[in-house]
């Protein structure tokens, strides 16, 4: 024991460190607090009871607090200033960063950069990125964990469990994610954005989703020549390893070719928290004018047709935080109401139709195959029919004949070597009855004959041997 905390100081253990490393490598920057909600939800339900709120978060982030503090000491992580409440941000070192790619499984080169002096002015923007993550997610915790707690916290952390489900795992968030205009992924040229968040979870119905986040301070304006630069690179096509073009974005991420009937271009969220000067209300609302052309959708039987467009949603992070992805507090541009995310980044309209007409189109199938298979049954009970009243009778007691014994009769005429049958008029029992009346006077002309032949000549009887007498 004394051996593994003089390598660990802080007693800091694997499944700790390993949710530094995901978390901080998924997110570059972030809280002891954010580490914890994310990694190790439990503890938050574990040390409620304690009296003020920062000594709730001082016992729930201990755990994680000892794994940084033993991560530094083996530069992995470092500390990267605070926030503007007063938290300490951590970051990983390159080395750290290398660690973390082995727990996500990715790429050194796809890591990104440490995020070093990402602290200096209080890190407000990356927070944000982080609590919007947090809200994406909404972390379960182990009820397994909390088999020994006693039954106030289980029930606490079961109602967390029983709530609305989030999306993916911080294994699927990918942060500061270059697209690049022009030039490559590892240089990527003038022109071009830089997504805030990518959510990648096809297993909870999001492959792709592009998100930014916006704290009230930019212009519609500025938002509107951030999102033209989103449309050229979505528009970029470059030769794939197959020697075939496709969109750029194709290349690294893998995702259906429409999105409920449209070859849309990939959705785009953005979450506006109301920590700056502007109403995001009224930015939303011009947004949606300057950016018509990214995003309108042509009329079509009911619903809109947006092949070649960008979806674009709008959210608040409050509202996003209080009631998850599966809220309606999703508001897409041309539409008129609410909608939770995978509604907002669909065509409901559109799968409401398609659906109906597969519907109809299935009927139409049935109802075709149900004619077919009657005017079969009819055509052969017609042949049945007919067949039927060609079956012969039998000539003697009227009976009708068996298919085998139709078949032993039609036979005669053409069957080479087949037996003449010697009553082809005949039933079955009719003939064996005929066939028993002549053989019985045949046997008796045998034997008779038999008998003639065995007799002995009689001597001296003929009139011949009379006359020589």
């Amino acid at each position: 024991m004394a051996g593994k905390r003089k390598t660990n100081p802080a007693g800091s253990t694997n499944s700790y460190r390993g949710d530094v490393l995901r978390v901080l490598g998924a997110l570059k920057v972030a809280t002891a607090d954010q580490i914890q909600r994310i990694g190790a939800p439990h503890l938050t339900f574990r040390h409620a009871d304690k009296k003020t709120p920062s000594k709730r978060k001082q016992a729930r982030t201990a755990s994680h607090t000892g794994a940084l503090s033993d991560m530094r000491k083996h530069g992995l992580s470092e500390n990267g200033g605070s926030t503007g409440t007063g938290d300490f941000l951590r970051n990983l070192t390159l080395k750290g960063l290398e660690a973390a790619s082995h727990e996500l499984r990715r790429l050194v080169t796809e890591m990104g950069s440490t995020a070093r002096g990402a602290g200096s002015s209080g890190a407000s923007h990356p927070m944000s990125v982080n609590e919007t993550v947090i809200a994406l997610l909404r972390p379960k915790p182990n009820m397994v964990r909390l088999a020994n707690d006693p039954p106030h916290v289980q029930a606490a952390a079961q109602a967390a469990v029983d709530g609305p489900d989030g999306i993916g795992t911080i294994a699927s968030f990918w942060t500061e994610v270059p697209l690049p205009a022009t030039g490559t992924w590892n240089t990527p040229g003038k022109g071009g954005a830089q997504a805030d968040l990518v959510l990648t979870a096809p297993q909870d119905g999001v492959p792709l989703l592009f998100i930014e986040v916006d704290n009230c301070h930019e212009t519609p304006e500025e938002l509107a020549d951030k999102l033209e630069k989103y449309a050229r690179f979505f528009r970029r096509k470059v030769k794939d390893t197959d020697g075939r073009e496709r969109p750029m974005w194709r290349t690294r991420w893998n995702a259906p070719a429409t999105w409920s009937g449209d070859s849309t271009h990939p959705p785009l969220l953005l979450v506006f928290n109301r920590f700056g000067e502007r109403n995001p209300d009224i930015t939303v609302a011009k947004l949606s004018e300057l950016t018509s052309h990214l995003w309108r959708g042509q009329r079509c039987r009911g619903y809109h047709v947006y092949d070649g467009k960008i979806p674009i949603i709008a959210t608040g992070l409050g509202n996003l935080i209080e009631q998850g992805p599966d809220g309606p507090v999703f508001f897409r541009f041309g539409r008129d109401r609410m909608q939770p995310l995978r509604e907002a980044i669909g065509n409901p309209r559109r799968e409401a139709v398609d659906a109906r007409e597969a519907e109809e189109l299935r009927a139409h199938m049935e109802a075709h195959q149900a004619k077919v298979r009657r005017a079969a049954e009819e055509e052969a009970a017609k042949k049945a029919a007919e067949r039927e009243a060609r079956r012969p009778l039998c000539t003697s007691c009227g009976a009708k004949f068996t298919d085998a014994r139709w078949k032993a009769a039609q036979g005669q005429a053409t069957d080479w070597g087949t037996p003449k049958d010697s009553h082809p008029d005949l039933c079955d029992g009719c003939k064996e009855r005929a066939g028993a009346a002549t053989v019985v006077p045949a046997a008796g002309a045998q034997v008779r004959q038999e008998q003639d032949q065995t007799v002995p000549e009689q001597k001296g009887t003929s009139w011949f041997s009379r006359l020589r007498g």
